[in-house]
């Protein structure tokens, strides 16, 4: 049996349920699963200091791939300071329609959305010129631009689909403009891989009119990161999404991986077995296949997904299961040694 060490970043909130839902389903494997922990949960932080995410950061670049589950923002990001200190340059969002969810939008989605995960605004706060008048500085750099672009074309040329990349490079002609010029470098590495470029307007308004056009996207920072929010939005929840994070060496090999939940800490139902555990399973999917236990990631998402499908989900999506019993309904379902867990 294969043992994989993974380095759990534990958080705020609903955390400790969505850990104990993971650690459930990852008993029950036919790998194992070793968990390397580190408390990222606000009281840690505020008595530690940065050392905890100094610790933090030297395990993930041991180990090379972590799970972390939500944590409060407080006087800083945590997820921010972790991008910073492991040089994250590619996240990741797959977003895809689940049946048995009722949603106001009827059509079928299946995209993942690739953004650079530095640059464009958000790595400026601005600042005040006078009362009237505030500005910030948005920077596109070449090399995150090409991790992002042969990410995308790498996963198109896995899935067997297309690449279609996305900004406003008709009015921010000099920062997008870099961006969509290097995607149509990388493109041409991949011939075989169909691409094509689209107003980042336009795209919004494709996804919701003809969502069959669109499979792997790859953007600029902030409109991924409003994308991938919209697209959740359209499956029914921002709670169902996941999240990969990756740092790259100097041949452009993934070097750190991190995987993560989209949602937040949901303090209001903490310690009350309601919470969704979906998003931080598929999170372990996705982990699962990264380390090349391919068989065992699709299990684990096949289980989630028909779960979903035949109603036996938690009460946020129209279920009535509680989390114990979502995670127990799951492992069943991927065929997975009950006795072990």
């Amino acid at each position: 049996m294969s043992t994989h060490r993974v380095v759990e970043l534990h958080g705020d909130g609903i955390s400790p349920e969505l850990s104990k839902s993971v650690h459930t389903v990852a008993a029950a494997l036919p790998c194992r699963v070793e968990f390397v922990s580190v408390d990222l949960s606000e009281p840690s932080r505020t008595r530690k200091g940065h050392a905890i995410y100094e610790e933090a950061a030297a395990l993930l670049e041991e180990h090379r791939v972590g799970l972390k589950y939500p944590t409060a923002t407080t006087a800083e990001s945590p997820n921010a300071v972790l991008r910073d200190m492991l040089d994250y340059a590619v996240i990741h969002r797959p977003v895809a329609t689940i049946p048995g969810i009722e949603t106001n939008f009827k059509r079928n989605l299946d995209v993942d959305v690739v953004r650079i995960a530095t640059g464009g605004t958000y790595e400026d706060p601005g600042r005040r010129v006078n009362r009237e008048t505030a500005v910030s500085l948005r920077v596109i750099e070449r090399r995150p631009s090409q991790l992002a672009a042969r990410f995308a074309f790498r996963l198109a040329e896995r899935r067997g689909t297309h690449v279609v990349s996305a900004s406003k490079y008709t009015i921010q002609k000099e920062t997008d403009g870099l961006f969509e010029e290097v995607v149509a470098e990388v493109a041409r590495e991949f011939p075989r891989i169909p691409h094509r470029k689209e107003l980042f307007d336009s795209l919004l308004a494709g996804i919701v009119m003809r969502p069959e056009r669109y499979a792997v996207i790859v953007t600029p920072n902030e409109y991924g990161d409003f994308l991938s929010d919209a697209a959740c939005g359209l499956i029914g929840s921002i709670g169902l999404g996941d999240s990969s994070n990756y740092s790259f060496d100097q041949a452009g090999n993934v070097h750190v991986a991190m995987f993560d939940p989209a949602g937040g800490t949901a303090p209001d139902i903490a310690g009350r077995d309601l919470c969704n555990p979906s998003a931080a399973l598929l999170s372990l999917a996705n982990l699962l296949a990264h380390v090349g236990e391919v068989d065992a990631g699709t299990r684990v998402r096949s289980a989630v997904m028909g779960a979903i499908a035949a109603g036996r989900s938690t009460a946020d999506i129209g279920g009535k299961l509680s989390t114990t019993q979502f995670t127990a309904e799951v492992v069943r379902r991927a065929g997975f040694d009950p006795s072990r867990v």
